[in-house]
């Protein structure tokens, strides 16, 4: 048995015979899995390998508690999961498993290929709601030029440092507080701004 055989035999397990995790949902797992994440990337960012093997350990076994609810459900199991992502990354590395040149942009080339696995008509399509305004806005100029929407943003902007980035986004954020702003929230209105000009900016191609 594989150790990821025995953790499936485990929560399965507890599914059975603890009171807690018998009665947990997809939706009630929410929060933990959101935690979870949050703590790999925390582990990540401390450069501690024993942290990040911890907490990635975590983040599996919300995977897999997931997907012990959808088998129970007669939906899919651990193992169609699986698959299901191996196949998604064959298919968008033909330059790895099909003979094909590597794309010179191949952030480009990975959104284009998903966009027509799901059919989306639109660079906004399945961005997250709950991901923060930077990371949102982030998404969302980088889908509009994989998809070639033309924006009101420099083509090449001016390379900034980490440091520096750091640095200029806390001055924004004492800035908006002396000024009795909630920088979240300015952000969040700029990328619904954002999102409006290429809802437009899509409509006129």
């Amino acid at each position: 048995m594989s150790e990821v055989d025995r953790l499936v035999a485990v929560l399965h397990r507890l599914r059975n015979d603890c009171p807690w995790d018998a009665e947990q949902t997809h939706t009630t797992l929410v929060p933990y899995l959101v935690e979870e994440a949050c703590e790999v990337v925390e582990a990540i960012e401390t450069g501690n390998p024993a942290d990040l093997r911890e907490e990635l350990g975590d983040l599996l076994l919300q995977v897999v508690f997931h997907s012990e609810l959808a088998t129970e459900d007669g939906e899919f199991g651990l193992e169609e999961v699986a698959a299901g992502v191996a196949d998604k990354l064959v298919s968008r590395h033909p330059h790895v498993f099909g003979g094909a040149d590597v794309p010179t942009d191949l952030h480009a080339t990975w959104e284009q290929r998903k966009a027509v696995e799901k059919s989306r008509t639109s660079a906004l399509e399945g961005i997250p709601e709950r991901l923060s305004a930077l990371a949102r806005a982030a998404k969302i100029l980088s889908r509009a030029r994989s998809r070639r929407v033309p924006l009101p943003v420099a083509a090449e902007p001016e390379p900034i440092g980490d440091e520096e980035l750091g640095e200029a986004l806390l001055d924004l954020v004492a800035r908006a507080q002396a000024s009795g702003l909630d920088a979240e929230q300015s952000a969040r209105a700029a990328v619904r701004r954002l999102e409006e000009r290429v809802r437009t900016a899509e409509a006129s191609r």
